[in-house]
């Protein structure tokens, strides 16, 4: 079983606020780009155990973004990895902006063969 754990960081700034991606109309960090932050932990949590041509896909998030963050906050995002079954790897994952907790939920992705994955992407 993969075991890695990764945390990552951004600042909120006009470019991931709701405001700037649609999913609102506050200036406040955005849940797509809170979910693309801890999707990018998670990969990077894995990132060492790939072999040569692997890489990973996202199926599944399930996440409550609990907290709203202003302009200027410091985001991390933490994924850990809690099981492996042949190539799926499931992972929890948390949100802080500073202490506070601001987000959690759990994300599933799939290990697989990078050229084959975009050869079969290419033909649909």
């Amino acid at each position: 079983m993969i075991n890695n754990t990764a945390t990552v960081h951004t600042t909120v700034d006009q470019t991931n606020t709701a405001l700037a991606v649609g999913s609102g109309n506050l200036p406040v960090f955005a849940t797509p780009m809170m979910i693309a932050l801890m999707e990018r932990a998670a990969c990077e949590a894995i990132a060492g155990s790939l072999e040569a041509g692997q890489s990973s896909v996202g199926t599944q998030v399930n996440v409550a973004h609990t907290a709203a963050s202003p302009l200027g906050a410091q985001i991390s995002a933490t994924a850990t990895v809690t099981q492996t079954e042949g190539r799926q790897v499931q992972f929890e994952l948390t949100a802080h902006c500073g202490a506070q907790e601001i987000g959690r939920g759990t994300h599933t992705r799939f290990i697989i063969d990078a050229e084959r994955f975009m050869q079969k992407v290419n033909q649909s």
